[in-house]
Order: C-alpha cells, then structure tokens, then sequence
C-alpha cells in the first residue's frame, strides 16, 4: 500500500494556530512598495491574515493529510 503525500502547496501557505485556527499570508507584500500608498493600504501591509469560515472547509478538505491540520 503506497504512502499518501502530504499537500506541499497547502504546508507553505498555511499555518495551524495554537487555537486550532489556519494562518494566511497577505499577497502584495513583498516588494515594490512605491506604487502602493502606505497610507491607504495599511491593512494589506499587515503580513498574516486568518483563514475565513468559508475557505476553511475547503482547505481542511484539501490538505487533511497535512500535520499541521492534523
């Protein structure tokens, strides 16, 4: 019987919480920031994010084999 292979995809992008909830990274964060008004925009500059309710599910169900899920 061969192993099941864990989602690589969903282990770099999400990290289990100490409550039980999925962390997210924010996309646009990373570099040209001189387009991008800082002032504007500071809630997209915050770095992590939780998962919401209705995406939840869908990564839970996709990654079940993950650790981080577990």
């Amino acid at each position: 019987m061969p192993k099941t292979k864990k989602h690589r995809a969903s282990a770099k992008r999400f990290k289990r919480t100490g409550s039980g909830g999925l962390k997210r990274f924010r996309a646009y964060t990373s570099h040209r920031f001189h387009g991008k008004k800082l002032r504007n925009n500071v809630v997209i500059f915050v770095k992590a994010s939780m998962v919401h309710s209705g995406d939840y599910k869908r990564i839970k169900s996709n990654a079940y084999s993950l650790e981080i899920i577990a």
